[in-house]
């Protein structure tokens, strides 16, 4: 038989977990060891949009600082291909993001570099694309569709950052929230099942979780923002800056 301030001391428990299990909904979580776990919070903004539609109002970014991003790590690529379910068996192998050697020859710095689809606030990819399969949402994440992607490559020869890949083969062992289909171009899609509900990019959290925290993900028009913050205070830079293509994706130390 319990008594009454048992069942009190469940019920408190039991609210306890189901408020925990909700704030971690946007919240990276790693567990470290046995009792010891590491949480990587969304920002609010991000949080804030789970379930509600595009705004244009928003413009969703990523910063990478490269003097944080320890060489040799392929963290956020691994993270990239298990969320996309992009080296599963039986799927054809493709790479969203890609880590880039970089060498400046004058100072002799050279630099590993993170690289993925850039989200261009004028994406050359949208331009060419004859059916409108490839887009940008109001919040400015470029995706394609591939119900009417017909398979042309017009968007893989635009992309001045080689960001686009091509799927040639039927896919099998899918993840049901990223489709991939045969015939049709693909992309990093910034996680966008992930942040429609209310969470971070795989590459994010994963950097935050288990390597330098090298990556800042949020709204680029919030100036209250960490990553506008940051982009505002340190000289960050884009890849090919002189396209004029605006990309969403900035690096510190490049």
């Amino acid at each position: 038989m319990t008594s009454e301030t048992g069942s009190r001391d469940e019920r408190a428990s039991g609210a306890s977990r189901r408020s925990f299990l909700k704030s971690a909904a946007g919240v990276g979580v790693t567990m470290l060891a046995p009792g010891v776990v590491l949480y990587a919070a969304a920002p609010p903004a991000v949080a804030q949009r789970a379930g509600r539609p595009a705004d244009s109002k928003i413009r969703w970014g990523l910063l990478v600082d490269l003097n944080k991003c320890p060489p040799g790590c392929d963290l956020c690529v691994t993270a990239c291909a298990d969320e996309n379910g992009l080296h599963r068996p039986g799927a054809h192998e493709s790479q969203w993001i890609r880590k880039v050697n970089v060498h400046d020859p004058k100072t002799d710095v050279r630099r590993e570099v993170p690289v993925m689809c850039q989200h261009c606030a004028m994406p050359a990819c949208v331009d060419v694309c004859p059916t409108g399969a490839s887009f940008k949402r109001a919040d400015g994440i470029v995706l394609v569709d591939r119900h009417i992607c017909i398979g042309c490559r017009y968007c893989m020869m635009a992309c001045p950052y080689q960001a686009r890949s091509f799927v040639h083969e039927p896919q099998e062992n899918q993840r049901p929230e990223v489709p991939r289909g045969v015939g049709t171009a693909e992309a990093c899609s910034l996680c966008v099942h992930r942040i429609d509900a209310g969470r971070m990019p795989a590459c994010v959290e994963a950097c935050a979780a288990r390597a330098g925290g090298a990556m800042v993900f949020g709204d680029l028009n919030d100036p209250s923002s960490a990553i506008a913050k940051a982009i505002g205070t340190h000289r960050a830079t884009t890849i090919r800056a002189d396209l004029g293509l605006d990309p969403a994706v900035h690096y510190l130390s490049l």
